[in-house]
């Protein structure tokens, strides 16, 4: 495997830089299967704690400036305090999750809903979030729904996605100018006969009616078995809709593991299309986020483990010699082009990023660092009694 040089390192600094991956706060709570949720020592109580522990893994690898809350998990009674606790850690409030997907009365469903009560009940949720995105600073709304059927003849589907057009319109106009939303998709669970919002075209057609503040949001671990997603990244970022993703890694369905766990390259061939289309150009909007439960392995290490995934394929991304790359294709030299790009992908990145981040004041060893840091051991300890936060609180 060829080492990325200094030299090579240097070209891509520029790009390299403007990489910023949002963690998710319930990536530090306890989480678990449909089975069991497992509870952990030093797991948060208090959003406050979730915040601190997402600071360490900016602290170690200087590429996770933001935290993402959930709504309701996340609530608090003063989110001005909450904006200036966090960046008193270093951190800003990234993207505001919606929730309407474990309440009682959405269990037919929310913003599809035949019954008007219940909308009227998930656009007000909606729009006590923007609220809280004006009073943290955050700009993006995500809304992804559970709403679907599980027997043919359940629910009228397309009423249900006329009730969806009429209540997000309500919900977008009330953003702010400097606000979007991002609308995300699955292809099943918890609804298995059809989800409301089960693929990029049906969101793409969903936000494309609204406007420019709304685009999609892609999930990683969302799609049939099979899928060529950097397909759907290339072609959401060709027509200015693609807002951002939710990094994880599946091996079977939507397993919130680890990103790049289970599938490396594709991770790279995702983050080829992201630099091509100018995912990481000055003044891209497109936000990378990760969502992930860790289950079994410890979280905060499993943030940085994530964030580093991601880094290592965008570097070997930008490798990619577009020069070679384009001739070759102009050539209609099949394996030429494919071998430039697997020569990008199998040049070993590890080396040249530990010494880059040692010139930023960060830890040649992320990892390492956080395990000598004492930072779990305290928190360990201080960490007695309250309740622990959750996937689902």
């Amino acid at each position: 495997m060829t080492a990325l040089s200094a030299a090579g390192l240097s070209a891509i600094a520029p790009q390299l830089e403007r990489l910023a991956i949002e963690v998710p706060s319930w990536a530090y709570g306890n989480s678990g299967t449909r089975f069991k949720v497992f509870t952990t020592p030093g797991t948060p109580r208090t959003v406050e704690e979730k915040i601190a522990d997402a600071a360490q893994v900016n602290r170690t690898t200087g590429l996770a400036p933001a935290v993402a809350l959930h709504i309701p998990w996340d609530k608090v009674d003063d989110y001005a305090a909450l904006r200036r606790y966090a960046e008193d850690l270093g951190m800003t409030i990234g993207t505001i999750n919606s929730n309407t997907f474990q309440a009682d009365q959405y269990k037919f469903g929310s913003l599809t809903h035949a019954d008007a009560k219940i909308r009227r009940a998930a656009i007000d949720h909606h729009l006590e979030c923007i609220e809280i995105m004006t009073a943290t600073g955050s700009n993006d709304l995500k809304i992804w729904l559970a709403d679907g059927t599980n027997y043919p003849g359940q629910g009228d589907m397309r009423q249900r996605q006329d009730n969806l057009a009429e209540s997000l319109a309500e919900i977008y106009a009330a953003l702010g100018d400097e606000q979007r939303m991002v609308l995300e998709y699955k292809f099943f669970e918890p609804a298995f006969y059809h989800t409301d919002v089960p693929d990029w075209g049906t969101s793409y057609a969903q936000v494309a009616a609204l406007g420019e503040k709304a685009k999609v949001c892609l999930d990683t671990g969302h799609h049939a078995p099979g899928t060529n997603i950097e397909f759907i990244v290339m072609q959401l970022l060709r027509l200015g809709k693609l807002g951002s993703f939710d990094f994880n890694s599946r091996f079977y369905a939507d397993d919130d593991l680890i990103v790049g766990a289970a599938d490396p390259f594709q991770l790279f061939r995702i983050m080829a299309e992201v630099v091509r289309g100018g995912g990481l150009d000055e003044g891209t909007d497109l936000g990378l986020m990760l969502d992930q439960c860790h289950n079994i392995e410890e979280k905060i290490p499993g943030q940085i483990r994530s964030v580093l995934n991601v880094q290592e394929m965008t570097a070997r991304a930008l490798l990619v010699d577009q020069e070679a790359l384009a001739e070759a294709r102009g050539n209609q030299d099949v394996l030429a082009a494919n071998a430039v790009f697997m020569d990008a992908f199998y040049t070993d990145v590890r080396p040249a990023l530990a010494e880059w981040r040692e010139s930023r004041g960060l830890p040649a060893d992320p990892m390492a660092a956080y395990a000598e840091s004492g930072y779990q051991a305290r928190i360990n300890e201080e960490r007695q009694g309250g309740q622990q936060a959750s996937w689902g609180a």
